[in-house]
C-alpha cells in the first residue's frame, strides 16, 4: 500500500475514485432522507454522510489530507445539482453557477498543483496527530479538521441554495456580487501563484511580493470574500426575506480569523525570524 500511496499518480487515481463513491453516497443519502424532511435538511444530512465517509477513508490512509478537496469539490456539485433540480436556470442563478465553479476549479487545481501524494499529510494535521493523545486526536479529526469545515461550508452555501430555488431578475447587486465572487478567486490565483514561485525561489523567507506585501493571507481574504459575494447574489434576489443566512459568511469570516489564520502565524512565526516584522508591517487581511 505504500508504494501505491507514494506515487503521485495513483494518489490522484485513489482519490478520484474515493470522490466518485462519495459523490453517489451522497446523491442516495438525499433520495432516502428527502422524504422525511425538506429538500435543505436532506442536503446537509447527505452532505454529512458524505463527510463520515471521507473520514473513514482518511483513517484508512492514516491521511487526514484525503479530506482538503472536499473544500472546493462539494459545492460546484451540489449546487449545480440543486439548480437542475429545482429547474430555475434565470440569469443571477447562472450567474451564481459560473462563480462557484470558476473558485471550484481554481481552488482544486490549487490544491492539485500541492498534493504530492497519500503518505504526504498537510503540516497542521500532522501538529495535530504528533502533540496530542490519539483518543484526542480522533476526536480532532473528526469534529474540527472533518465536519466543522462540511458545516460552514454548507452554511456559507445556503444562501445560494435558497437563490437557487427561486427565479428572479439579475439587478445591480446582483452583478456586484458577482463581481466580488470572481475578484475574490481571480485574488486568490494571483497569491498563490506568487507564493508558490517565491517559495521555489526563496526557500525559507518571508513572502513579500505582490499581494502579499498588502496583506499577509491575501488567499484568504479571498476565500472570505468569496461567501460574501455570495450571500449579496442572494440577497439582490430574495432581500433580506432571510437573515440567519449571515451565519454563513460570518461564520467562515470567523473560521479564517480566529483558527486558520493564528495556527498559521503561529508556525510561521516559529520557522522565520523576520515574520514578526512583518506581522507588524502588514495588515492581516488587505
Amino acid at each position: 500500500m505504500s508504494k501505491l500511496t507514494s506515487s503521485r499518480t495513483a494518489s490522484f487515481v485513489i482519490l478520484a475514485f474515493i470522490y466518485v463513491a462519495v459523490t453517489l453516497i451522497g446523491y442516495f443519502t438525499y433520495q432516502l432522507a428527502v422524504g422525511s424532511c425538506n429538500g435543505f435538511c436532506a442536503l446537509f444530512i447527505a452532505d454529512v454522510v458524505a463527510t463520515i465517509f471521507v473520514w473513514m477513508f482518511g483513517l484508512f490512509y492514516k491521511n487526514v489530507s484525503v479530506y482538503d478537496p472536499y473544500w472546493s469539490v462539494l459545492p460546484p456539485i451540489m449546487l449545480t445539482a440543486w439548480a437542475i433540480h429545482c429547474g430555475n436556470l434565470c440569469l443571477p442563478n447562472l450567474l451564481l453557477l459560473i462563480a462557484v465553479w470558476f473558485w471550484g476549479i481554481r481552488l482544486t487545481g490549487n490544491w492539485a498543483f500541492t498534493f504530492r501524494n497519500l503518505n504526504t499529510e498537510d503540516w497542521r494535521y500532522t501538529k495535530y496527530r504528533t502533540e496530542q493523545s490519539p483518543f484526542i486526536f480522533h476526536i480532532i479529526n473528526f469534529f474540527g479538521l472533518n465536519m466543522m469545515p462540511t458545516i460552514v461550508v454548507f452554511l456559507s452555501m445556503l444562501p445560494g441554495l435558497d437563490m437557487l430555488t427561486h427565479p428572479g431578475s439579475a439587478t445591480w447587486l446582483t452583478w456586484l456580487g458577482f463581481a466580488i465572487c470572481i475578484t475574490a478567486a481571480t485574488i486568490q490565483l494571483i497569491a498563490d501563484t506568487q507564493r508558490h514561485r517565491f517559495a521555489k525561489e526563496h526557500k525559507g523567507e518571508v513572502c513579500r511580493v505582490g499581494l502579499w506585501k498588502h496583506g499577509r493571507h491575501p488567499n484568504y481574504f479571498g476565500e472570505i470574500s468569496m461567501w460574501w459575494g455570495v450571500w449579496l447574489m442572494y440577497v439582490s434576489v430574495r432581500g433580506f426575506e432571510t437573515m440567519w443566512y449571515l451565519v454563513g459568511p460570518v461564520a467562515m469570516t470567523c473560521m479564517f480569523l480566529f483558527i486558520s489564520i493564528p495556527l498559521m502565524e503561529k508556525r510561521q512565526l516559529k520557522n522565520k525570524p523576520d515574520y514578526a516584522e512583518y506581522k507588524r508591517e502588514t495588515r492581516i487581511l488587505i
